[in-house]
C-alpha cells in the first residue's frame, strides 16, 4: 500500500491561511500538494538517511493569505490571488486587490488599491509596491506615506535603499491635517517639496534634496540640505537663515547651530552679521530636569558705545552684551525656587541691535514654602536703569524679603486667624537706606443672617519697626519718614455686609447683590516712617472695598470711612454680564495723605467700577471706569 503523501508548502516560510471557501480553497490546496510522495511496499534496505526537515517558522515570520480566489502558474512558477487580499506578517500588512508571487525570484507584487501598514505602524497607499519574502516594500508608484507620528509623504514614484530607507522622488511633505474632521481633502496650511526625498525609518528623519517650502501656496525661495525628525523632536544641525533689515543696523543675516546635547537639554549659537555694525553673536542654553526649567541666554560683541549725556568722543571700541537667565524648580509639593536675571553692559546695547525696547532690567529670586495653612518666602531683587538721567544709585536693590504667614482656626468665637512676619532690607549705593520688620494678627469672621446677608466682621493689630539711613538723599519729601529707629502700631476694625438677591431676567437669571462696608482705624505715624512699597496708589474696583488701599505696607489708611456699591450678575445660555459700582466716604475732615489724581483726596471718593460681558468662549470684553464725583 501507499504511505499517505505529506503536503509541501510552496515555500518554507509561507502558510495560507484559507477563510474563504470556493474555488479559492480548491486552487490553494492544489498549490498545496504539487508533488505527491510516491513510495513501493517494500522492506526498508540499507538506505541514506533522510534530509532533516527545515526549522518550523515562527508565527512572526509565518505569512497568512486572506483572498477572494487565487491561480497557480506552472509553467512560470507564479502564484496568484486577487480579489480583497489582505497579506499579514508579524505587525505588518498588506491590503490590495491582486498579488502575484514570483516563487522563483521570490518577488511580490502588489497591485490596486494598496494600504500597507508597516511594523511601526505607518500606512503606505499606492497604486503598485514590491516586496520581498519579509515583506519590506521595495518600488513603489504614486504613493502617499501617512507616518506614525502624523506626517505626510507623497510622491510620484520610490524605492527602498540597502539601508532601509525609502528613496523618494518628485515628493512633497507636511506635519498639517490633509482632512477636515467630516474626512473631506483640504489644502494643508504648509509643506515643503522637493526632487528627492529620503525617509530613514531608524531615525525618523525626512531629508530634501531641492527643498521649496509652501506657506499657504506661496513658494519661498529654496533651501537646501533641509532634514526634519517625524515624531517633532530637534536634530543638531543649522537652521534656517533669517534675513531682516533695520534702520539702525541696515541688512542683518543670521545663522543659528542647533546642538541637542541630551534628550532634556540643548545649546543654540547664532552669528549675525549686519552692513551697519559689527558681527555679534549670541548663544542660549535650555535645560529640564524632573523637578525644574532652566534657560541662559546671552549675547556679545565688541562695538562702540553710544555715549549718554557726554561727547560722542568719549565712545570708544568695548565688548558689550546682555545676559538674561530664568528657571523655577519646585523640590518637593511645598519647597520651590523661582529666578530671573537680566544684566546688560551698558543703557544702549539692547536697542542698538533691535533686542529689547525695555528702559529697566528686573532680575529677582524667591524661595517659597506653601502648605494649606502656612505660607514662607525668602526673596530678593533689583533693577538696573536703561534710563537717561536716571541715576544708578538711586534705584533700590531689595535683599532680603523675608515673609511668613500662618492661618489658624478660632477656638472660641470661630471665624479664622493668620498670623504675619515680615521683613524687608532696601539699599542704594548713593541713596537712602531702609529697614523694615512687622508683626501682625489678623481675624475675620463671616456668618449668615436667616434674612440671607453675609456679614463678615475683620479685626487687625500689626505692630512696626523701621530703621533708616541718608532720608535727604530722597527727593520727595513724604517718601523719607525720619532718620534712625521709628516705631508704631496699627489696628483696624471693619464690618462688611452683602445681601444677595436673586431673580429672573430676559430668559436669565440675575442676582444683585448691595453691599455696605465700614473701616475704623486710630490716627497713625504715617509720615514719620520711610514709604517704600506703597507709593503707587489709585482707587478702582480690585481696592474699593480693601481694607488698606495702599498697595504695600508703609503707608495705611486711618479714619473712619464707609463704603457704599453694589455687584449685579447676569447669566443665560452663551451669555454672561458681571458689573461692580461704588463709592467711599471718609468722616474724618484733616488733611489726607492721598494725593490728588488718585480718586481719594478729598473725603468723598470717585466713583469707580467694572463691567465684564462674556459671550460664551468667544468674546470677552471689559470696561473699568472711575468717574469724577462732581
Amino acid at each position: 500500500m501507499l504511505p499517505p503523501a505529506r503536503s509541501e508548502w510552496p515555500h518554507p516560510f509561507l502558510r495560507l491561511n484559507l477563510v474563504r471557501a470556493g474555488t479559492a480553497a480548491l486552487a490553494l490546496a492544489a498549490l498545496g500538494c504539487p508533488l505527491a510522495a510516491l513510495a513501493q511496499d517494500v522492506a526498508p534496505a540499507a538506505t541514506s538517511a533522510p534530509e532533516p526537515a527545515p526549522a518550523a517558522p515562527t508565527a512572526d515570520e509565518q505569512i497568512q493569505f486572506e483572498a477572494d480566489g487565487a491561480s497557480y502558474d506552472s509553467n512560470v512558477d507564479l502564484v496568484s490571488v486577487f480579489g480583497n487580499v489582505v497579506l499579514r506578517r508579524g505587525d505588518q500588512s498588506v491590503r490590495a486587490d491582486r498579488i502575484v508571487w514570483d516563487r522563483k525570484t521570490g518577488r511580490i507584487v502588489a497591485e490596486g488599491n494598496i494600504r500597507f501598514v508597516d511594523a511601526d505602524g505607518n500606512q503606505l497607499f499606492t497604486d503598485k509596491l514590491e516586496l520581498d519574502e519579509e515583506l519590506k516594500a521595495g518600488a513603489m508608484e504614486n504613493m502617499l506615506l501617512a507616518l506614525r507620528e502624523g506626517g505626510r509623504l507623497a510622491a510620484n514614484s520610490g524605492e527602498r535603499l540597502a539601508d532601509g530607507s525609502v528613496l523618494l522622488h518628485n515628493a512633497a511633505y507636511t506635519a498639517c491635517a490633509v482632512e477636515d474632521d467630516k474626512g473631506c481633502p483640504r489644502r494643508p496650511s504648509w509643506r515643503i517639496t522637493a526632487k528627492r526625498v529620503i525617509y530613514t525609518p531608524a531615525t525618523k528623519t525626512v531629508k530634501f534634496e531641492g527643498a521649496r517650502p509652501e506657506i499657504f501656496g506661496l513658494r519661498l525661495p529654496p533651501l537646501p540640505g533641509i532634514k526634519i525628525a517625524t515624531d517633532g523632536r530637534p536634530i543638531s544641525g543649522l537652521l534656517i537663515p533669517d534675513l531682516q533689515f533695520s534702520a539702525s543696523n541696515g541688512v542683518q543675516i543670521s545663522d543659528t547651530w542647533y546642538q541637542r546635547l541630551a534628550d532634556n537639554r540643548d545649546l543654540t549659537v547664532t552669528g549675525y552679521l549686519f552692513t551697519g555694525a559689527p558681527p555679534m553673536v549670541s548663544a542660549q542654553y535650555r535645560q529640564l530636569t524632573s523637578q525644574g526649567a532652566l534657560q541662559v541666554t546671552g549675547y556679545v560683541t565688541r562695538s562702540s558705545r553710544i555715549a549718554v549725556g557726554g561727547p560722542l568722543a568719549a565712545s570708544q571700541p568695548d565688548f558689550r552684551g546682555y545676559l538674561f537667565a530664568n528657571g523655577r524648580y519646585q523640590f518637593d509639593p511645598n519647597w520651590s525656587l523661582t529666578f530671573s536675571g537680566r544684566v546688560t553692559s551698558d543703557r544702549t546695547f539692547l536697542r542698538r541691535y533691535d533686542i529689547s525696547r525695555d528702559d529697566r532690567l528686573r532680575s529677582t529670586v524667591q524661595l517659597e514654602r506653601i502648605d494649606p495653612d502656612s505660607y514662607f518666602s525668602i526673596a530678593g531683587w533689583a533693577t538696573q536703569t536703561l534710563r537717561v538721567g536716571d541715576a544708578q544709585g538711586l534705584v533700590p536693590i531689595a535683599l532680603p524679603e523675608i515673609d511668613y504667614r500662618r492661618r489658624l482656626t478660632d477656638p472660641w468665637l470661630g471665624g479664622n486667624v493668620q498670623l504675619q512676619v515680615n521683613s524687608l532690607a532696601i539699599t542704594r549705593t548713593t541713596g537712602q537706606d531702609t529697614q523694615r520688620a512687622f508683626a501682625s494678627a489678623q481675624w475675620d469672621m463671616r456668618r449668615l443672617t436667616p434674612w440671607g446677608q453675609e456679614v463678615t466682621v475683620t479685626a487687625l493689630a500689626r505692630g512696626d519697626v523701621y530703621h533708616s539711613d541718608e532720608n535727604a538723599l530722597t527727593s520727595t519729601v513724604v517718601y523719607r519718614g525720619n532718620p534712625g529707629w521709628q516705631a508704631r502700631g496699627v489696628g483696624a476694625l471693619a464690618v462688611d455686609v452683602k445681601w444677595p438677591l436673586v431673580g429672573e431676567f430676559l430668559g436669565g437669571t440675575q442676582v444683585l447683590t448691595p453691599r455696605f462696608q465700614v473701616v475704623a482705624s486710630p490716627t497713625l505715624r504715617n509720615l514719620e516712617v520711610p514709604n517704600e512699597d506703597a507709593r503707587a496708589i489709585d482707587l478702582e474696583d480690585s481696592n474699593l472695598f480693601a481694607l488698606n488701599r495702599f498697595p504695600g505696607y508703609d503707608r495705611v489708611e486711618d479714619g473712619v470711612r464707609f463704603t457704599y456699591g453694589f455687584d449685579w450678575q447676569f447669566e443665560r445660555p452663551g451669555l454672561r454680564i458681571n458689573t461692580t459700582i461704588g463709592q467711599s466716604y471718609r468722616l474724618s475732615s484733616r488733611p489726607t495723605l492721598l494725593p490728588d489724581g488718585t480718586g481719594l483726596s478729598e473725603r468723598t471718593s470717585d466713583v469707580v467700577g467694572r463691567t465684564e460681558v462674556r459671550f460664551k468662549d468667544v468674546v470677552k470684553v471689559t470696561h473699568r471706569f472711575r468717574l469724577d464725583k462732581d
